[in-house]
């Protein structure tokens, strides 16, 4: 609740917390301070990254069995070995500085290197490339990581074409923000949009509790134990579904209903074909997926209108999550691949589901 109503600013932060509440109510137009970071080329990003990763693992294979007894994961003494890089310094201003709280950015160095000196407020971001490793590898201490702070994933550098990765992987072991290329539309950005209307499309998401527990094991990748849901969608019809570029009311529709969360809970499932009618076609058909982790699932719902030649042309989805998924009779709403409402298309179902 303290945050409520609140926005969190995230940037490079001048000083501490202290010093930042001793200027309170002072004025500091104008005023800056530099700031020292590392700088890599383009060209070097992927290469730092997978150097990280191997110092990691060099300096984890010398400590020996020396473990943590919270997370069973092997400690590192006081000093720390890395490569002395490239710095740039930087002019900040004071007052924007002072605005940064509890999302300092600071950068990534190993798991090992956060639990003994990141702070609280302090939060780290890491490359897509280098987080799907750790992922794999180190799933476990991804999850603590991720439980005591602020973890960002951002695109590689080698994405030029502004093209996005499919952020439920990152979402999967606790990361609060998954930056995508906005400009970009697409399947990411339509799981992007149905992920956070949940709580009111407020921006703020509780994690599930096994995402935020320290005694947790969970591991996406090997689900052992939880509460699966049996969901079941009987597609009745469509509703003035979208013209296609041909602009015709006879085009041959089909809905594909698809389930992102854990890997073991992806899946998709695809009715029969209506031909000649998108104006008001009925399919009655029913759909039913068993879900392991209810809790990280999204639920999307795909219109196309069937090609032969050249594929199937894209004409509305819609992306929720599972859990804010009404039982009964339901209305379900159309966006373009842009992310506008195509109001009146929708598709009407009937759902239910049970533990």
């Amino acid at each position: 609740m303290a945050l409520k109503f609140k926005i969190l600013v995230k940037n490079k932060k001048i000083g501490t917390l202290k010093e930042t509440r001793e200027r309170k109510g002072s004025d500091k137009r104008g005023k800056v301070e530099e700031w020292e970071e590392e700088v890599a080329d383009v060209d070097e990003e992927e290469e730092e990254e997978e150097d990280t990763f191997k110092e990691s693992e060099v300096l984890e294979s010398v400590l020996g069995d020396n473990q943590d007894k919270e997370t069973g994961v092997k400690k590192l003494p006081g000093v720390m070995l890395f490569k002395k890089k490239k710095t740039r310094k930087l002019k900040i201003a004071l007052a924007l500085s002072d605005l940064v709280i509890y999302t300092k950015a600071e950068k990534f160095k190993s798991f090992q290197h956060s639990r003994l000196y990141q702070q609280f407020n302090e939060n780290n971001s890491i490359g897509e490339t280098q987080a799907r490793k750790l992922s794999k590898l180190r799933v476990h201490e991804f999850i603590f990581h991720t439980r005591k702070f602020i973890t960002r994933i951002y695109p590689k550098a080698t994405r030029a074409d502004s093209s996005n990765f499919n952020p439920q992987e990152f979402w999967n072991i606790g990361c609060q923000m998954v930056a995508l290329n906005f400009q970009t539309p697409g399947l990411p950005m339509d799981l992007q949009n149905g992920k956070f209307l949940d709580n009111g499309g407020s921006g703020y998401i509780l994690k599930p509790h096994f995402l935020r527990e320290s005694k947790s094991y969970f591991n996406p990748s090997n689900i052992k134990e939880g509460m699966p849901i049996t969901l079941t969608i009987r597609l009745i019809s469509g509703i003035q579904l979208p013209l296609t570029h041909s602009s015709s009311n006879k085009g041959d529709s089909l809905v594909i209903i698809e389930v992102f969360g854990v890997p073991n809970d992806q899946m998709k499932q695809q009715t029969r074909v209506i031909k000649k009618n998108a104006f008001s076609p009925r399919w009655n058909e029913t759909f039913t997926f068993i879900i392991h982790v209810p809790e990280l699932a999204l639920i999307r719902f795909v219109v196309e209108s069937q090609g032969l030649i050249a594929g199937n042309e894209f004409l509305g989805q819609y992306t929720l999550p599972l859990l804010c998924m009404n039982k009964g009779y339901r209305r379900v709403p159309l966006f373009s691949r842009m992310g506008e409402s195509l109001e009146p298309a929708s598709l009407f179902v009937y759902v239910w589901y049970v533990r």
